[in-house]
C-alpha cells in the first residue's frame, strides 16, 4: 500500500500565519510515502516542513515565486498521478477542464488545487475512469474565488486497483472526515 498526503494553498505568510495545529498534529503523526503539494505555498519554509513528512512533489501555484515545476507526473503502485496547481482551468475547479488536463497528462488520478475547497470526484473519458482530487487549502484562506474558507487536506491510499481518499476539514476545533473509494479501470 502507498500512503500519500495531499495538501496545498497555504499562502503563508501573506494570508495565513501557519497551518492550524489540528491539521499539523494529524499530518505530523502520519507516515506518508509521498507528499503531493498543489502549490501556493508562497514561502520556502512551508516546502521544507512538508519535505520532512515524506518524499515531496510540489508544483508552482499562481502566487508562488519559488523555482518549482508547473506539473509533476508520479507513478504509485500501478496508478499514474498528475499534479498541477489548477489555475489553467476556468472556471476554477471545472470538472470537465480538469478531466481534459488529466487526459492530456495520461493519468489515472489528477491532484489539483487553486479552488481552496476540498473536492473529490470521478469522471470517465474515452471509457477510462479518472479520479479528480482537490485537497483544498490547508489554512482555509480566501483564494480569489468562491471558496469554503475551511482548512482542509486529504490522504490518498493506493492498494491494488483501489484508491481510497480520506478528506479532512477543520470544522470548529475538530477534523471532520469524508471517504471516497475509486476503482481503476482495467486496461
Amino acid at each position: 500500500m502507498v500512503r500519500i498526503l495531499l495538501i496545498g494553498d497555504t499562502h503563508i505568510p501573506e494570508r495565513a500565519r501557519e497551518i492550524p495545529r489540528q491539521i499539523l498534529d494529524r499530518i505530523e503523526d502520519g507516515h506518508f510515502d509521498l507528499v503531493l503539494c498543489t502549490g501556493d505555498l508562497t514561502d520556502e519554509r512551508v516546502n521544507e516542513r512538508l519535505a520532512q513528512l515524506g518524499k515531496l512533489y510540489v508544483v508552482r501555484g499562481n502566487m508562488d515565486f519559488l523555482t518549482l515545476p508547473k506539473s509533476a507526473h508520479i507513478e504509485a503502485d500501478g496508478f499514474t498521478i498528475g499534479l498541477v496547481h489548477g489555475d489553467m482551468v476556468y472556471p476554477r475547479g471545472d470538472e470537465r477542464g480538469l478531466a481534459r488536463e488529466a487526459q492530456k497528462m495520461h493519468v489515472d488520478i489528477l491532484i489539483s488545487g487553486h479552488t481552496h475547497r476540498l473536492a473529490v470526484s470521478s469522471t470517465e473519458i474515452e471509457h477510462r475512469k479518472i479520479l479528480l482530487i482537490d485537497p483544498g487549502s490547508a489554512t482555509g484562506v480566501w483564494g480569489g474565488g468562491p471558496a469554503s474558507e475551511i482548512p482542509s487536506f486529504a490522504i490518498l491510499e493506493i492498494k491494488g486497483n483501489h484508491a481510497v481518499v480520506t478528506g479532512f476539514e477543520l470544522v470548529g476545533e475538530s477534523l471532520r472526515e469524508s471517504n471516497y473509494v475509486f476503482e481503476k479501470t482495467s486496461v
